[in-house]
């Protein structure tokens, strides 16, 4: 065998094993997983607490109308030393809006993703000292993720515009007028289909001379993920600081299945999938420290989430179309 053939046959076999491991692979997953995602959420989660009177309430379905002009979704995980500041600049901002603008109804729902900490006690505080029609704190009784915290807490809103938002802080959160400002712009409606962007994609070059060769890497690498998978047209896919109207917010948390790291991804997808209109806009942005994302590990996890959330659409294992009715469990 020269070596021409020998390059030959390893390309057959090369090729002949990943057909094989693409088709594997869609078997087990057309048989391990469902179209539409299998949201469970407990009976306990189904409730907050008022902390004046300790009596448990019901949170609302965001199938319903809207009560309220704004809901502020916040994920925790184990977060006691920095929910307290982002929450601080949080409430500061709406209460003095509301002070120019007296019709301006608000609410802040704290998720705790499972915490071990004093997240929750923390965040019940805050739920004391503004009222719980204005703080409200839902505890998952098991850690979810970051997407799945975010889904259950937008589920439970009363919200015409829902934003979530980081927890931990490192978003300017007066900058939600940029945000507020954009998707009035785009939507004829508030019950239009929109989202809106939080993006620090303007910041990237000054980012980069801090950061180490490596971890600029990775960063190059993801974004080349993103695109490669599928969200074109948006620089930063992963700023905590999106917001949605009502209406794209219950179709899109509906379909999503990722509750991890990739989860902002599979929305974006999603939006541009069903043809929402779209902005992003550049917020001020500080790191913090604390953060749970840990560089190899968390680029290899996303890495493997996009190529399967591009997969499983491609190949129609994931629907996109709406379901005929919502569904969880």
């Amino acid at each position: 065998m020269d070596f021409l053939e020998y390059v030959k046959f390893c390309a057959f076999v090369g090729s002949a094993l990943s057909v094989g491991f693409l088709m594997g692979l869609f078997i087990f997953l057309k048989y391990m997983t469902t179209p539409y995602p299998r949201i469970i959420r407990h009976k306990e989660e189904n409730y907050f607490t008022d902390p004046v009177t300790q009596t448990r309430q019901e949170f609302p379905s965001i199938e319903k109308e809207p009560a309220l002009d704004l809901s502020v979704v916040v994920p925790a995980y184990n977060e006691e030393d920095r929910l307290g500041k982002m929450l601080d600049e949080c409430l500061e901002y709406l209460n003095k809006r509301r002070m120019t603008r007296p019709f301006l109804s608000f609410e802040v729902i704290i998720v705790s993703d499972g915490s071990t900490d004093r997240t929750v006690e923390v965040a019940n505080k805050y739920s004391r000292a503004n009222g719980c029609d204005h703080v409200r704190v839902l505890p998952l009784v098991r850690n979810r993720g970051k997407g799945g915290a975010v889904r259950l807490g937008v589920q439970s809103c009363r919200g015409q515009y829902i934003l979530f938002v980081d927890a931990d802080g490192a978003t300017h959160f007066p900058d939600y007028e940029k945000l507020e400002s954009s998707i009035k712009t785009i939507i004829s409606d508030p019950k239009d289909k929109a989202v809106v962007i939080g993006s620090r994609a303007h910041l990237e070059q000054e980012s980069i001379a801090q950061r180490s060769a490596f971890r600029t890497f990775l960063m190059y690498g993801f974004h080349t993920l993103v695109w490669f998978f599928g969200v074109r047209g948006i620089k930063d896919t992963q700023c905590g600081f999106k917001l949605f109207t009502r209406t794209a917010a219950s179709v899109l948390f509906q379909l999503m299945h990722v509750e991890r790291w990739a989860f902002d991804v599979e929305l974006l997808f999603l939006a541009q999938a069903l043809g929402m209109k779209i902005d992003e806009v550049a917020v001020n942005w500080t790191e913090i420290e604390g953060s749970k994302v840990t560089p190899i590990f968390s680029w290899l996890q996303m890495a493997k989430d996009l190529f399967l959330i591009w997969f499983r659409y491609a190949t129609n294992i994931w629907k996109i179309s709406p379901p005929p009715k919502h569904h969880s469990e």
